[in-house]
């Protein structure tokens, strides 16, 4: 471990991956308390494979693929909340249909695109070690953004969570922070494209609020530590993938495994034990 601190401050590239992680952990934290909370972890999941289908449209016309992917994430999460709003589809409905036109039209688009696409499975598994300066800056404006807009609207934001018909009897503008959360949701998810990859940044968006939920029900400690964990386990991947060579997606998605194993294990031991402390002998 040691040696692994130090080649972080030796080497850039290790050193962007280093902080990469941290950022994507404290947002994914964020936004993973309030997916969870939603029960919004199915739509999440279609905004994240729909984002391809930017990416493919991008590759094709020789632009930006992240770019590409915001548009149609974001496009994405706008049209599944108004569909659902409007009483039209079922949000789950919307959700699917999304899902698989925007992974079609990726695949479609990159099958058309002459030669090869050489960064296409960083996008699909993620490669944090690509992780630029550019990169970095987004993700800090984007932590920065969502500390604020919690710190702000905390409330509103947790009524909304867990009731919005009351939150609407609270003359909260509901809608509005629906729909900003919804376009939030879609901007976390593209910026850590590059850190998880399309296939693994769910784990990172719901597993640590999910942990974390095992052991507390207060929403503002879920969100801390949603992002405690977070932070934790994709650092640990990436020293998984220093010193094994594995991709450090997977090796966080697995760290993550093993710690929610871990702490239902420990609360079954304590519940077992509380039992037989307060059963007569």
């Amino acid at each position: 471990m040691i040696e692994f601190i130090q080649e972080i401050f030796n080497y850039r590239f290790l050193g962007h991956a280093a902080l990469a992680a941290v950022l994507a952990g404290i947002a994914c934290g964020i936004v993973g308390s309030y997916i969870v909370s939603r029960r919004l972890v199915f739509m999440s999941g279609g905004i994240t494979h729909a984002s391809f289908g930017g990416i493919g449209i991008a590759y094709y016309f020789g632009a930006n693929p992240l770019a590409g992917a915001l548009i149609f994430a974001v496009c994405s999460a706008v049209g599944i909340e108004l569909f659902s709003r409007k009483g039209r589809i079922s949000e789950d409905a919307a959700t699917g249909v999304l899902w698989s036109v925007g992974m079609s039209v990726g695949i479609i688009f990159v099958f058309l695109t002459p030669g090869y696409a050489p960064n296409l499975m960083s996008f699909l598994f993620g490669n944090i070690l690509l992780v630029d300066r550019a990169n970095l800056l987004w993700l800090c404006a984007l932590d920065a953004g969502l500390i604020l807009l919690f710190g702000l609207c905390y409330r509103a934001i947790v009524y909304i969570a867990f009731d919005r018909e009351f939150a609407a009897t609270q003359r909260l503008p509901a809608a509005a922070i629906n729909g900003g959360m919804m376009i939030l949701i879609a901007i976390t998810i593209v910026l850590n494209i590059k850190t998880m990859g399309i296939v693994l940044l769910m784990s990172l968006l719901t597993m640590p609020a999910v942990i974390v939920g095992t052991l507390t029900r207060s929403y503002k400690r879920i969100m801390i530590g949603s992002c405690g964990v977070g932070c934790a386990a994709t650092f640990a991947g990436l020293y998984v993938s220093y010193m094994s060579n594995v991709p450090s997606g997977a090796a966080a998605v697995a760290v993550l495994a093993a710690a929610y194993g871990l702490t239902k294990t420990g609360r079954w031991v304590l519940a077992l034990r509380r039992r037989k402390a307060i059963s007569p002998e």
